[in-house]
């Protein structure tokens, strides 16, 4: 067929296409093939759904955390709250023990009744000894050890005072120092005391100790904090109550 005869052909046959003579041609294009199909599903955005859900996941996660770090936090400061508490009490139990061990057999008055020295006093809220004062407390030498309970109407507290003594009297200093709180929140403490009954045996624990110109041979501390947190017993034993003849009979 000749060349220009061609041209002819396909001129009419592309006018028939654009025309309306063969519509389904022109309305109806191929289908998209499969695999452009699946290309263009895979670039589609995340729906609706899928963002919430990643959004409450994260939600979920950063509670997760910060609850989890908010309970460290409480737990670290429960322990340092414990630790300093339990320093607190240790330091108190062994300041107690050692003055009250070094319990000396002298006297910082006398019996207006009687008229023997008073060595030891011994109550049930309060108990008064002489040892003598390490430097670091004070001037040293023999002070009045005066341990008691006091409560001024905010709270009760253990508090001991160290007035000096000399020639058996207690001496008022202006520049003394104020009473020393050894435990500040206070909800009890007892003092018992201990020496030999009438059979030159260990007696029960008393409340009051009558022989006030003897030592004890032992004393008894029971301390419960403002927070219901019981001390453990503390017993002290006074080596120097032998020397006085510290077998003081509960009558």
């Amino acid at each position: 067929m000749p060349a220009g005869r061609n041209g002819l052909v396909r001129d009419a046959v592309a006018s028939c296409i654009a025309s309306e003579e063969f519509p389904s041609i022109r309305r109806h294009p191929l289908p998209t093939p499969p695999c452009l199909r699946r290309g263009r599903s895979n670039a589609r955005g995340f729906t609706l759904i899928e963002v919430l859900l990643a959004t409450v996941l994260l939600a979920a996660g950063l509670a997760l955390a910060f609850a989890t770090l908010r309970a460290a936090t409480i737990t670290s400061q429960r322990g340092e709250l414990m630790a300093q508490r339990s320093e607190r009490m240790r330091a108190v139990e062994g300041f107690l023990r050692r003055r009250i061990a070094s319990a000396l057999p002298i006297g910082f008055g006398v019996d207006e009744t009687t008229g023997t020295p008073l060595r030891f006093i011994g109550e049930p809220d309060r108990l008064r000894f002489v040892a003598d004062l390490p430097d670091y407390l004070g001037r040293g030498g023999p002070h009045l050890h005066d341990v008691r309970i006091v409560d001024d109407g905010s709270g009760a507290r253990l508090v001991v005072s160290l007035p000096m003594v000399l020639a058996g009297e207690v001496v008022e200093d202006r520049d003394a120092r104020p009473p020393e709180a050894l435990v500040p929140d206070l909800k009890e403490a007892r003092f018992r005391y201990r020496g030999l009954d009438d059979q030159n045996q260990l007696g029960d624990w008393s409340d009051q100790w009558n022989t006030p110109d003897r030592l004890p041979l032992q004393v008894r501390i029971d301390i419960q904090s403002a927070d219901g947190m019981v001390w453990p017993m503390l017993v002290v034993a006074l080596p120097q109550s032998a020397s006085a003849g510290g077998t003081g009979e509960f009558r």
